[in-house]
């Protein structure tokens, strides 16, 4: 745990000892009265926490904002639904990243019960981008969307996304390297990247040229074929260091 999050309501109240936050504090990192730890406000401020009290009960604390906690990243990801074990690790990974919008989505190679899983309830899919946003030490979680089609997404996203550079991740044939469109697109007037990941078995012909008429330009990372959730997390991270 690279910072303790806590909502706006629970940052003035003392934590309950039953909560897995203060079983970290005191079994894990073996806190005192008087000891501090990094500690933040969900969507908002970061900063540091001082133990002033410990009870049988609770834990009571004082916190001082001393950042931004570390603000999302002008990225949004649209990816076509995994398998719910490789949505879990995607999840983590890419909130770790910063990317500030994930567009879960049906896709016509995708299998359809993906999208039935308990995990892509917000309750537990949260869970997953809490996790990914403590490991990253930020207090920002990105948002997600849940879309049945690319088409319906697509739709969506275009009303907010007329200025960005939209790239669709493809290793069959795709029209350039994304090291290449990154790099030839930096010195344009971009406000934010799109980046569409399809599903296990990939874009159909259809999707691509769906993608294609929306402005997606076709690009990819090599020839070797990566799990979806490997290929959003590499291609996350070249996009927002590039």
């Amino acid at each position: 745990m690279n910072i303790c999050l806590f909502t706006s309501q629970e940052i003035d109240s003392p934590l309950l000892l039953s909560d897995e936050r203060a079983t970290h504090l005191i079994k894990i990192l073996h806190k005192k009265e008087g000891d501090t730890f990094t500690a933040g406000v969900i969507g908002e401020k970061a900063g540091i926490a001082t133990i002033t009290k410990i009870d049988s009960e609770k834990i009571y604390f004082s916190f001082k904002a001393t950042s931004d906690g570390k603000p999302l990243n002008p990225v949004k990801m649209i990816i076509g639904f995994p398998r719910p074990i490789q949505l879990k690790r995607l999840l983590r990974d890419i909130a770790a990243l910063g990317i500030c919008e994930v567009h879960l989505t049906g896709t016509e190679l995708g299998e359809k019960s993906y999208m039935k899983s308990t995990l892509v309830e917000k309750g537990n899919a949260y869970k997953m981008l809490l996790d990914g946003t403590v490991q990253a030490g930020s207090t920002h979680v990105p948002e997600l969307f849940l879309h049945q089609t690319l088409k319906e997404c697509l739709d969506f996203l275009e009303a907010d996304n007329s200025s960005s550079l939209k790239i669709a991740l493809d290793n069959i044939n795709p029209t350039d390297s994304l090291n290449n469109v990154l790099k030839n697109k930096k010195n344009d007037n971009i406000s934010s990247v799109v980046a569409a990941i399809g599903s296990e078995r990939g874009w159909t012909d259809k999707e691509r040229n769906l993608l294609e008429s929306f402005g997606y330009i076709r690009s990819g990372m090599g020839e070797r074929i990566m799990r979806t959730e490997t290929a959003a997390t590499v291609a996350g991270a070249l996009i927002i260091h590039s």
